[in-house]
């Protein structure tokens, strides 16, 4: 199902004692309840994988308890790899549709690019680009429109060293009018982008490939696919990548990591014969962490690389390896009541990522928050701006009574368009915008908030915003 790239190459550095301090504080970090980054939510367990059917099907098998509790209890990641345009569409809504019927978060891994893996184990794909964007089509067509976690192409940024520069410059547009589409066709999609792992392309270069794919689209990018570099060294690398894409003019985006087999020690880039991986934090969004909206199992345990067995077929010896002598997962309750952190949207310029708290970072407008009376007050921040466009999040907050929903004004300054709102319902005419709330964030207690962003076209501004209560 899942087929990995034998390129991942690794540095000869020796981690063994940074991979037990991370694999430490890993597991500290999976039993965390605060949330960070910019979703939270019980991740999805989708019941049929391959590791599920085999717990299934060997019921005596002597490592079936190990597996089962360590490894087939957790989310992981479902990967689009087989590359067909006629059932693609039905299989993603299948499996979303599974996702939001118990509220979980579903998380998707797209595997078709043309040319993947530069010919080595996992190649495949798509047979050229215009039939990959039908193939992206079909698939943003069955998202849905709620929350979903989408791994774009694993290895097509990090790894090009087969391509000509004319081919690099199309498969980067192709990444990006990829992002747009899943975007545009669900508005709370989450979108990243490949950014290979800590010990393969500098951060810097990492950062230049990312703006050159269209990052600036995406929610943000992920590390560690398939590899096995400590949680803390991934932490560092990502933080230094958004440091780089700061500075080429991209902001506030986010990371996520891999640390489906991160655990143990780190070294060559096969996993197939090697008895020293160990499985790394149990998958979450409680990552405490700012920058990282995720840790997941992005490879299934006990998947094989394409070494000792076939790329992405399942082998309970190396699930057994893998699991054998890691903690047991902490108990969670899934949600039974819809997630209350800000989706994000689906931008068709520059965005940025739409969080869920105040950033920790200085925003690039001060707060402006009017008096709350009896009923209502709105304050508005820029949270992010570029080149023709910016990011504004506004903050209702009840006065000195409860409500029952609300409602906020404002007009827009010259040049401004609204592109796209989430966590509230927007209807704009002329220059004069209006947002009311939504079926779950409307009702307030006193002194209580809730939060709504949008994306716009133009200069960013402070608008006066006039908030009214029912």
């Amino acid at each position: 199902m899942s087929p990995t790239s034998p390129r991942r190459r690794l540095t000869t550095a020796v981690l063994a004692a940074a991979c037990a301090t991370a694999a430490a504080g890993a597991w500290a970090l999976a039993g965390g309840t605060a949330s960070a980054g910019t979703i939270s939510g019980a991740l999805y367990r989708d019941p049929d994988t391959a590791v599920a059917r085999w717990v299934t099907a060997n019921p005596n098998d002597s490592r079936t308890a190990v597996i089962r509790d360590k490894v087939a209890s957790q989310p992981a990641s479902r990967w689009l790899s087989n590359f067909n345009l006629g059932t693609v569409q039905a299989e993603v809504a299948g499996y979303v549709g599974a996702a939001n019927a118990v509220g979980q978060l579903p998380q998707l891994t797209l595997y078709g690019i043309p040319n993947r893996d530069c010919g080595g184990a996992s190649a495949g794909g798509a047979p050229d680009l215009a039939t990959y964007q039908t193939w992206i089509g079909n698939i943003a067509r069955g998202l849905g429109g709620s929350t979903v976690l989408i791994l774009l192409e694993p290895d097509s940024i990090a790894l090009q060293t087969c391509l000509s520069s004319s081919e690099k410059s199309a498969r980067d547009a192709a990444l990006r009018t990829a992002t747009q589409t899943l975007k545009a066709a669900n508005p709370n999609a989450k979108v990243y982008l490949d950014a290979g792992h800590s010990a393969w392309n500098t951060a810097a270069d990492q950062a230049g490939r990312l703006v050159a794919a269209g990052v600036a689209v995406a929610d943000g990018f992920y590390t560690n696919v398939s590899n096995f570099q400590p949680t803390a060294s991934e932490a560092n690398y990502g933080r230094s990548i958004l440091s780089s894409l700061s500075g080429q003019g991209v902001s506030g985006k986010r990371q996520v990591i891999d640390t489906s087999r991160n655990g143990g020690a780190a070294g060559d880039w096969c996993g197939d014969d090697n008895t020293d991986r160990r499985i790394g934090a149990y998958p979450t969004t409680a990552t405490n962490d700012a920058n990282i909206d995720a840790y997941l199992w992005v490879k299934p345990p006990g998947e094989a690389d394409g070494c000792a067995y076939a790329a992405g077929s399942f082998q309970p010896n190396l699930a057994y390896s893998l699991a054998g002598s890691a903690p047991n997962p902490p108990t969670t309750t899934p949600p039974t009541t819809a997630p209350t952190t800000a989706p994000t949207t689906a931008p068709t310029t520059a965005p940025t990522t739409a969080p869920t708290t105040a950033p920790t970072t200085a925003p690039t407008t001060a707060p402006t928050t009017p008096p709350v009376g009896a009923g209502c007050a709105a304050t508005y921040q820029t949270t992010s701006s570029w080149s023709g466009g910016f990011q504004g999040q506004v903050t209702i907050k009840a006065g000195s009574s409860a409500i029952a929903g609300w409602t906020a004004t404002w007009t827009l300054a010259s040049g401004q368009t609204i592109t796209q709102a989430w966590n509230g319902e927007l209807s704009t005419s002329g220059s004069a915008v209006t947002v009311r709330n939504v079926s779950w964030n409307g009702a307030l207690a006193a002194g209580g908030t809730a939060q709504f962003g949008f994306l716009a076209n133009g200069t960013a501004t402070t608008p006066t915003i006039t908030c009214t209560s029912r």
